[in-house]
């Protein structure tokens, strides 16, 4: 189930940063060089997404713009002295040396002022290469993402336009004027974190746990029949949730949440249009205390879980894009949070610049900006067999990480027995 931390070194050669900025491409460019190719058909790519060439600047009431500057990207080309299979046979985060594969450049890593995207191409001895990318999420979401990443690939690959026209328009989801809160965003609420519990950055272990059908058939068992129907995201999200809280040893009465990252382009009637790549997702929460989390069963969890989900619809959007102006952008709540997020079906695999698709494709390791351990993502894998699964990366305290292996595990392998009396069990709603 969890793979350790790599312990491999290598060292990258990095040449300057540079700004690319929009220009036009040359379509009988045929150099093969990865670097040399993407970097063109960013520049080339960039004439239609010109905003991400921009910056951000702030307004009244911390309201964010992009001043279309054409100042372009940062993008850095690099060579490193290591072969795609010392990577070994499980690509899967955290990845080793990851500050060598994607630089932070000093100065060029705010929100404000700053280049819109960072990426990086790392050659590698084997011919292969590794493409880095550092987003301002402000901008897009992993959707909207994918959509620029694919059409870099196909005017990599010669084309002269993007198959998909990007659609700017984010006066779509502006505030209603005068904008009103009609919905409940418990995910914005005001939580002093009065016994610290906002996970700390140091002792932190990083792990990547791998779930095929049979293990998310093996966490169904503790399903009860009325929520047979969940998804996997649901109950890998109750069981994570639970075990996580489990493993940290949280005081009793204190509230936990979990927020789940949900997309809501389905929400909207009429539909946003094609080629929009905005963000348009929300963070519904779940709350309960952790002793209700922890002492009932897995099905307690679920329900919680499948109602934060069932909340969000086209008004629950309207409802939050006015209380970032009321509130002024507030940030999400982070004391006592844990935040998941579902990439399998974005398509960070399926980009091609000309070599074909990624040996992985997805998040580089768990966590939310720089709160270690908020996040954990599910990620489209295949393990060295070839079956194909979910792969989730989880950050937390050492002792806590071992707690967690053994929360897990007791349900991945738990006897029929005890499935039948822990499914049975019924809720325990208030008892503390």
């Amino acid at each position: 189930m969890a793979s350790p931390s790599s312990s491999l070194v290598f060292t990258v050669r990095r040449r300057q940063p540079e700004l690319v900025a929009p220009t036009k491409y040359d379509p009988s460019m045929q150099e093969k060089d990865p670097v040399h190719v993407i970097r063109e058909a960013i520049a080339q790519t960039l004439v239609f997404y010109y905003p991400f060439a921009g910056r951000l600047r702030e307004g009244p009431n911390r309201k964010l713009a992009v001043e279309c500057t054409a100042e372009g990207i940062m993008f850095i080309e690099a060579d490193a002295n290591i072969t795609l299979e010392q990577f070994g046979d499980n690509l899967q985060p955290p990845f080793p040396c990851l500050e060598e594969l994607l630089y932070n450049v000093p100065g060029f890593d705010g929100v404000l002022n700053c280049p819109l995207l960072l990426i990086q191409v790392t050659r590698l001895q084997c011919g292969g290469f590794v493409f880095f990318l550092r987003l301002n999420h402000t901008m897009s979401d992993a959707a909207g993402l994918v959509q620029f990443m694919t059409a870099v690939g196909e005017i990599a690959r010669g084309a002269t336009f993007p198959t998909v026209q990007p659609v700017w328009q984010r006066q779509l989801l502006n505030a209603r004027d005068p904008p009103r809160v009609t919905c409940t965003h418990r995910e914005y609420e005001e939580v002093e974190d009065t016994n610290g519990t906002i996970i700390p950055l140091d002792g932190m272990v990083h792990r990547s746990f791998f779930f095929r059908p049979t293990e998310v058939s093996a966490i169904r068992r503790f399903v009860p029949q009325y929520l047979s129907t969940c998804s996997t995201f649901e109950v890998l999200t109750a069981c994570l949730w639970r075990c996580r809280t489990i493993a940290l040893q949280k005081d009793p009465n204190e509230e936990v949440r979990v927020l789940c990252v949900v997309n809501a382009r389905s929400k909207f009637n009429p539909p946003l249009p094609v080629g929009y790549y905005g963000n348009t997702f929300a963070f519904p929460v779940a709350v309960t205390t952790a002793w209700r989390l922890c002492n009932n069963p897995l099905g307690y969890a679920l329900e919680l879980v499948r109602k934060a989900k069932a909340d969000v619809t086209e008004e629950y959007m309207r409802s939050l894009a006015d209380l970032m102006v009321i509130k002024g952008r507030p940030h999400f709540t982070a004391v006592n949070s844990y935040l998941m997020s579902d990439v399998t079906r974005a398509g960070f695999g399926e980009v091609d610049f000309g070599w074909g698709k990624a040996a992985y494709g997805g998040p580089a390791k768990g966590g939310v900006g720089l709160i270690t351990g908020l996040a954990s993502f599910y990620i489209p894998s295949r393990d060295n067999r070839g079956e194909d699964g979910i792969v989730v990366p989880v950050c937390l305290p050492a002792a806590a990480m071992e707690r967690f292996i053994k929360e897990l595990d007791a349900m991945l392998n738990a006897d029929e027995e005890l499935i039948r009396v822990h499914s049975s069990t019924k809720y325990i709603l208030s008892a503390l």
